[in-house]
């Protein structure tokens, strides 16, 4: 186990060493549990998917749940997903867990499943009905983190291109609003652009190359993940300067960080919510199917990449893909105490 796992590790899992949740718990032999993704176009939400069938496929086999099938959408559309949804409780599933297209506009089919039996967890792109739970870092922590710092290394300021992910969905509103916050509590600093890369490098990259011609000198790039290479990528083709980016820790901008700092001592950080999330988020149906107590919001730490960390890091991530934690139940245990 690396540094770089281990500190990751022991930051979910130390407070569930001999952890009981909840009273007498009830068989979830023959309980079947679905995700409903709303957006598969990105690694990050790839390597989502890959952990979750990796996690459900071996809890099926060892007899935890009778099924866990995922579930992706065409179109980033919540009246997609909301149909979606309701074909799943047709399909009798027991529990929902879903990363959601919109907080809000799946309420009602989310409260659909819930008076119909069905437990419904969302996370990451979560959704507000109160009859579901909720596992989310503090997105808006984290873009103000991007901010201050930037105020750290960069402290005259300057001026700052804003990369967002996905329009209208939660996690692209609380980044930017936490990176709104960073900036009017750091005034030396100025956003002079701003666009949706929709957390993708080849997204982020076009949409870069097409706003640079009418900015001024940018000192910095605050993103929302998998758009760092990408934005690196335009500034280097326009025959600029390169800026400090805050990065997203997809393999290829880690990789890309890692050569800039061999080469001319490039530093920066990187942060973003572990894909593995969706495993989190299986366990926590399955302890609530189970019949624990489980509070409704959760809350889990960012997982961020340093100077000091990033060989560590871009050890253990596959190409192509996104450092990641996978939880294991005892994680779960761990958060859900943690919450009570």
């Amino acid at each position: 186990m690396t540094k770089f796992q281990f500190g990751t590790r022991m930051l979910l899992g130390a407070a569930g060493l001999a952890m009981v949740v909840g009273g007498a718990m009830a068989d979830t032999s023959g309980k079947r549990i679905a995700l409903s993704n709303n957006y598969a176009g990105n690694s990050w939400r790839q390597a989502m998917l890959q952990t979750f069938q990796e996690v459900g496929s071996k809890a099926v086999e060892e007899g935890v749940v009778a099924a866990a099938d995922a579930y992706t959408t065409s179109e980033n559309q919540a009246t997609e997903q909301a149909a979606q949804i309701q074909n799943m409780i047709l399909q009798g599933y027991d529990a929902i867990i879903l990363n959601a297209a919109s907080p809000t506009a799946l309420n009602g089919a989310v409260e659909e499943a819930c008076n119909a039996g069905v437990t419904v967890v969302s996370f990451d792109g979560i959704v507000t009905a109160p009859c579901a739970w909720r596992i989310a870092v503090d997105f808006k922590a984290m873009g103000k983190e991007q901010v201050e710092y930037l105020a750290q290394r960069l402290p005259e300021g300057g001026n700052l291109l804003e990369i967002r992910g996905l329009a209208g969905v939660f996690v692209d509103d609380e980044i930017h609003a936490g990176i709104e916050e960073g900036v009017s509590e750091n005034s030396q600093f100025e956003i002079v652009g701003s666009v949706h890369g929709d957390w993708a490098q080849d997204v982020a990259q076009k949409a870069v190359a097409g706003v640079l011609p009418s900015l001024p000198d940018v000192v910095g790039v605050v993103t929302q993940g998998g758009d760092g290479y990408g934005a690196a990528q335009a500034f280097k083709a326009a025959g600029r300067d390169t800026p400090l980016i805050v990065l997203g820790n997809r393999q290829d901008e880690m990789q890309w960080w890692a050569e800039q700092r061999d080469a001319n001592g490039y530093e920066t950080m990187s942060l973003s919510i572990a894909p593995g999330v969706a495993s989190l988020a299986f366990w926590v149906a399955q302890q609530v199917l189970d019949g624990a107590e489980v509070p409704k919001d959760l809350t889990v730490p960012f997982l961020k990449v340093t100077q000091d960390t990033l060989d560590d890091a871009l050890e253990t991530t596959p190409e192509g893909s996104v450092a990641n934690t996978v939880y294991t139940l005892d994680d779960a245990k761990a958060v859900i105490e943690e919450a009570m």
